[in-house]
């Protein structure tokens, strides 16, 4: 397989540096640039496997960019920005980036990050899976319904029959918070005579380790505190 190509995109020479120099170590090819109108004309002369773009930069900002290589271009983008602005995460996601990686960024999230979106771009040809019947899609996310499997970023992942249970229930209503006692009664078709919270938990503890790049800062499943779980949507 060819070396693939990443272009770090941000307008502190800095980060580009360290960023560049991670993702040689991890065996790809780098390019850089330092604004978003650089950012362009460095995708129309090269064939480049996945951005990481941060959003505050001059002459032409991230959520440009990326506007306007969504025109043409179907490739990974990670959006690199500071936590305080979330509204920036929300329109990058809208605007048709793949993820979004806080700043100041974990090294061993962001190769995590990078590596998943690569896979996933490789196993589906660059168009996102088609939702029907049978297919709940969610960001990397794909339950085939029929086969009772799921995708996560393109490599099939093994669950428990309960597990998948759990998965099928949230992906098909993501965004809708469920209490412990609704997810035992609805997987387990029993009523919840006892507490079964610490059940519930142990099993969506062994989803995340299944399905999220890092557990610690889960991307799909959320815990609402006193409520109970929900898939977030993307």
């Amino acid at each position: 397989m060819a070396q693939e190509t990443i272009l770090v995109v941000d307008d502190n020479k800095e980060i580009v540096y360290s960023i560049s120099e991670l993702l040689k170590y991890e065996g790809y090819q780098v390019m850089g640039a330092y604004d978003g109108m650089q950012a362009l004309d460095v995708l129309e002369q090269n064939k480049i496997d996945l951005i990481l773009l941060d959003v505050m930069m001059p002459r032409l900002n991230g959520l440009s960019t990326l506007m306007k290589l969504r025109e043409k271009h179907k490739i990974p983008v990670i959006i690199l920005s500071a936590k305080t602005e979330e509204s920036d995460k929300v329109s990058g996601l809208i605007m048709g980036a793949d993820d979004y990686v806080e700043k100041p960024y974990n090294p061993a999230e962001l190769m995590a990050r990078v590596k998943a979106h690569l896979r996933r771009y490789r196993a589906w040809g660059g168009e996102a899976p088609k939702e029907d019947a049978d297919r709940i899609v969610n960001g990397g996310l794909v339950l085939d319904k029929k086969q009772r499997i799921i995708e996560v970023e393109g490599e099939e992942v093994r669950l428990t029959a309960t597990e998948y249970k759990i998965l099928e229930l949230l992906m098909e209503h993501p965004g809708q918070v469920f209490s412990a006692e609704q997810i035992y009664e609805n997987v387990w078709q029993e009523t919840a005579a006892y507490a079964v919270e610490n059940t519930v938990m142990v099993h969506i503890r062994h989803i995340r380790e299944k399905i999220e790049i890092d557990t610690k800062k889960p991307r799909y499943v959320k815990v609402v505190w006193g409520i109970g779980y929900k898939m977030e949507r993307y």
